[in-house]
């Protein structure tokens, strides 16, 4: 890891630091808007892939930013990451459901693919979704921060497994310490927070955690209470 201050977004994947007084590209594992992290001469935190090229074309990939004094995990595999940890590990309960025996990713049902699929000693089944969240405003963590179809399509989904007999949960793992309360992102996406809103009255279990970040590590931590 090496630190560095925030220049420029040309585009959603590409971001310009400067780092020891030179300037240079960064892949952004973030597609999300972020305009209220990425501010000029903002601290940044990026992965020097230096040495373990590979494929790559872009030797950095941005993955921290510190908001005050917040820092910012922007790594958008990263909560899929701890969560499956925190899964197989028993660290993360998933309500209605015992001790899980089968976890596994990207499954897909009816016309989505979710992140997890689980089933516990008894047979139970269920269907989970993450979402990370980097937006955080006066203490207050919300998603999205743009709007997304895709997201209210997940949602929608999710409450069609529940009416088949499947346990369905939405995970907002908020990248970073500090908040307070998680709520959707009504003046971003009216849409997505009507349909979690749904969901949560069909049976779809809607959970926050946040978690503790250092620039290269990330666990999940506290339950955060969600307000819908």
């Amino acid at each position: 890891m090496c630190k560095g201050n925030f220049i420029a977004r040309p585009n959603r994947f590409i971001a310009e630091m400067e780092i020891g007084g030179q300037t240079v590209r960064a892949h952004v594992k973030n597609t999300g808007r972020c305009r209220e992290l990425l501010l000029p001469g903002a601290e940044v935190w990026l992965e020097d892939f230096d040495g373990r090229m590979g494929s790559r074309k872009l030797r950095y990939s941005l993955i921290g930013v510190r908001k005050g004094d917040l820092l910012i995990n922007m790594d958008s595999q990263a909560p899929n990451r701890i969560c499956e940890e925190a899964l197989l590990s028993g660290d993360l309960k998933l309500p209605g459901m015992g001790t899980l025996q089968t976890v596994k990713r990207e499954k897909s049902f009816g016309g989505s693919r979710f992140d997890f699929y689980v089933e516990d000693a008894d047979g139970r089944e269920g269907w989970l979704e993450v979402k990370g969240v980097t937006l955080e405003e006066d203490g207050v963590a919300r998603f999205p921060d743009a709007p997304t179809e895709r997201g209210v399509k997940h949602v929608r989904e999710l409450a069609a497994a529940v009416s088949q007999g499947y346990h369905a949960y939405v995970l907002f793992v908020i990248q970073m310490k500090g908040v307070h309360r998680f709520e959707p992102n009504d003046r971003t996406h009216q849409a997505f927070g009507d349909a979690l809103r749904e969901a949560a009255q069909s049976g779809v279990c809607i959970m926050a955690r946040d978690c503790r970040v250092l620039p290269d590590e990330l666990w999940l931590d506290l339950e955060i209470p969600v307000y819908l």
